[in-house]
């Protein structure tokens, strides 16, 4: 027999030996989208005799040609209707289906025992019942212990593919709190979740009172979450069921009797390495013994899933973090450094902070004049060249490429991140910087292109460091008095020529064969400074022994 409705094309076919469920939820063998229609509505089972109707405690009743009943068996043609939506009953089969390609085309029937319907995405609601059922504050259905077992599995299942969906830690746990509301009748959700020095901070609430002369908390999330009680589930690592708080010596008092706490139930969330991730509390403040085993056992269950969905949360926001970071600072760090400040949360923060760092600036000696004799796209393919080089050597000692300045490289080590060999890198760089734009001019000679001479200066010394710009721009760098020397220091280079500080000179672990020059006076300082220039003839490209000429 086949039951067709009288609107529209739902329509099921009914065989022997198979019970046919009728209701509004998803899982039902005939779902009936239809708010008259109960979630578990009636069965239908094809006899000898006809097909027989039982009706399963609907609200609106089940009819058979117009007549409410309980049970009864309908025949051919008749008229029945679960609510308010009607069907007519038909002796024939539906026509075959076409099957799927690579199926075989075979008898099924006898190999079928039930069919639920697959929901690719999660349905928590269609798991729910309409009100909880007995003790337990859960909305879930099931007569016996073993269907309210599957209930709540398929909830669970459910539970976790919604949360699922959430890559944002503050967005999952908004879910999480409406989540509890809808599986659980209580008074009251608070996730508190672990600070850095490991205090519990509220993070997300919900009160079904408020508004209702509540008095409000710190933070916007009402009253605190008893002390005692959170203590216990923490330090203990348990989830807590309080079914008669006042009472209770272990929690009467304090926050719990000025709240009018009277059931509570708590679980610590736990990391996979037992880690205490958080905690999530719930409670009734309008009756005692409100809550039951059943539903202790089903908040560990749902603690559980929810900690493991704030775990991925946090994983997510840490890559995307990392990414976000590798990306915009691959382009001024050499890459093994970009991926130590894309691993090294709070390390490189937007104030900034005061460093000791190296700063090196090259220059191209008469770029101006030499410009004027050049087209713009020889200008920009000799510079295009030339800075790729540079920041190629200078990523290549393990420096940051702060800017370019017009013609001029600005670079510097001990910053965002420092190394113990920082100074000896810079200097070295500067060497191997000189030594390939000789390589560079070679090139472009060979070609009959024009070649360059470039000054480097290089100078030592504390600065602030960090992201400086406005909401628009942001650019992380150092100033301070030493940045200015070492652009002066470079400024008085001259082409082919590294000047060093004396102060970086004495930090250096290795330093190359240098030629003490004269104090140079220079602008801004009251004493001339101390000036070493790098013998390039003799100095190794590594470390050297120290010699002063």
């Amino acid at each position: 027999m086949k039951l067709v409705a009288k609107s529209g094309t739902l329509s099921v076919d009914i065989s022997p030996g198979r019970t046919v469920i009728v209701g509004r939820t998803d899982d039902c063998d005939l779902p009936i989208a239809d708010p008259t229609v109960s979630r578990r509505h009636a069965e239908l089972d094809l006899t000898d005799s006809g097909l027989r109707l039982r009706d399963v405690g609907s609200t609106n009743g089940t009819f058979l040609d117009g007549r409410r009943i309980s049970e009864a068996v309908a025949l051919p043609g008749a008229q029945i209707a679960f609510g308010k939506v009607g069907f007519e009953l038909l002796d024939q089969e539906s026509p075959p289906g076409v099957p799927l390609p690579g199926l075989a085309d075979a008898p099924v029937d006898g190999t079928i025992v039930r069919q639920m319907k697959v929901r690719g995405s999660a349905d928590v609601v269609a798991q729910l019942a309409d009100a909880p059922a007995g003790k337990s504050v859960l909305r879930i259905g099931g007569r016996t212990v073993a269907a309210r077992l599957e209930k709540k599995l398929a909830l669970l299942i459910a539970i976790a593919q919604e949360l699922s969906q959430h890559a944002e830690v503050d967005s999952l746990l908004e879910k999480v709190v409406n989540l509890t509301f809808q599986v659980m009748n209580v008074d009251r959700v608070v996730i508190l979740m672990a600070g850095p020095a490991g205090e519990l901070l509220p993070r997300a609430a919900r009160n079904r009172n408020a508004g209702k002369g509540e008095r409000a908390g710190t933070g916007g999330f009402g009253p605190p979450v008893p002390r005692s009680i959170a203590r216990k589930a923490i330090e203990e690592r348990v989830a807590v069921l309080i079914e008669n708080a006042p009472d209770d010596s272990r929690f009467a008092g304090g926050s719990v009797f000025s709240q009018s706490v009277k059931s509570a139930l708590c679980a610590p969330l736990l990391g996979r390495l037992g880690s205490v991730l958080g905690l999530i509390y719930l409670d009734n403040q309008a009756a005692t013994h409100s809550f039951s085993e059943e539903d202790l056992s089903f908040l560990t269950a749902f603690a559980g899933i929810v900690a493991v969905a704030i775990e991925n949360s946090q994983l997510v926001e840490r890559v995307r973090r990392e990414a976000v970071v590798l990306s915009n600072f691959q382009r001024y760090f050499a890459p093994d450094l970009a991926r130590q400040i894309a691993g090294a949360e709070g390390e490189v923060q937007l104030g900034g902070a005061k460093r000791e760092v190296v700063v090196l600036f090259s220059d191209i000696r008469g770029f101006t004049p030499l410009s004027e004799q050049m087209s713009p796209d020889e200008i920009a393919s000799l510079l295009t060249e030339y800075f790729s080089e540079m920041v190629a050597v200078v990523f290549e000692h393990g420096g940051t490429l702060d800017k370019f300045i017009g013609d001029a490289v600005m670079a510097l080590w001990g910053a965002p991140l420092a190394r113990g060999d920082d100074a000896d890198r810079a200097v070295q760089a500067a060497i191997a910087m000189q030594r390939r734009i000789a390589w560079l001019n070679a090139e472009w000679s060979r070609q009959g292109r024009r070649t360059i001479a470039v000054g480097i200066g290089l100078n030592a010394g504390e600065v602030f460091a960090g992201n400086i710009g406005s909401a628009q721009r942001l650019e992380y760098t150092v100033i301070g008095d030493p940045v200015n020397t070492a652009s002066r220091l470079c400024s008085r280079a001259g082409g082919g020529e590294v000047l060093i500080s004396e102060l970086l000179y004495r930090r250096l672990t290795s330093p190359p064969p240098v030629h003490i020059l004269d104090p140079i006076p220079l602008k801004g300082k009251a004493q001339a400074v101390s000036v070493f220039s790098v013998d390039l003839r003799t100095a190794p490209e590594g470390s050297g022994e120290a010699a002063v000429g």
